[in-house]
């Protein structure tokens, strides 16, 4: 089980320190810390973010956290960097394979790499594509004013017109993988084969789509025996 992610700035590292060893004692090695420095449009803080993280981890580390047992969200090479300084690795968010070969490069071959894709199970028609794009603005939307998300997605190419309000088709395509089964495991195949060791799949479209989407892409990632 792991957080993905804790706010630092609303979740005092003490706490979250105490949190962790509760947890640890009671499950031993089946937890990971994920924390993130959130988006600064959501806080009236007026200190740097990247130094309300380092000092985060500072405090973590006093308290004993372990720093193979905690993980950074992290997007840009800066806080990629300092994610596999000062923890297991990255869990970068709302990111596309060709981000994930350029974190590899930036955080080196040992570090822990763990993106975020989100998926649509559809029977691959036309008109689903576009049921399925709807379905992947809803949750996109909220993204589309946060200026560490949009900076990210300049920095892998996309124009302003793909990154203003209501996306593109082809950033939704980039970072929503929708389709049959086999096409959404080719997608999140890419993560792998850019160096992710593990990528986090979030299904869209409502709680009761989660189990059937995940045991239809269990065959094609080869996860059932």
């Amino acid at each position: 089980i792991a957080t993905g992610i804790v706010n630092v700035w609303t979740a005092p590292a003490a706490q979250v320190a105490e949190s962790y060893h509760r947890i640890e004692a009671a499950y031993p090695g089946r937890f990971v810390l994920g924390v993130g420095i959130g988006h600064p449009e959501h806080t009236k803080e007026y200190r740097k973010p990247y130094d309300v993280l380092v000092e985060y981890l500072d405090e973590l580390d006093a308290a004993g956290v372990p720093v193979a047992r905690r993980v950074v969200a992290a997007l840009g090479p800066k806080v990629l960097r300092l994610a596999a300084d000062r923890s297991a690795g990255a869990h970068p968010y709302l990111t596309t394979p060709e981000h994930t070969a350029e974190a590899r490069q930036l955080i080196g071959p040992d570090a822990f790499l763990a993106p975020e894709h989100k998926v649509v199970l559809t029977d691959g028609s036309a008109a689903a594509a576009e049921e399925a794009r709807a379905v992947g603005r809803q949750t996109v939307d909220f993204y589309l004013s946060l200026s560490n998300y949009l900076n990210n997605w300049r920095r892998l190419g996309f124009s302003e017109d793909d990154i203003a309000k209501p996306g593109s088709d082809a950033l939704i395509d980039a970072v929503v993988a929708h389709g049959r089964p086999d096409a959404i495991a080719a997608r999140l195949t890419e993560h792998l084969d850019a160096g992710a060791d593990h990528v986090t799949i979030q299904v869209l479209g409502g709680w009761d789509k989660l189990l059937p989407t995940l045991t239809a892409l269990a065959g094609p990632l080869g996860l059932k025996g």
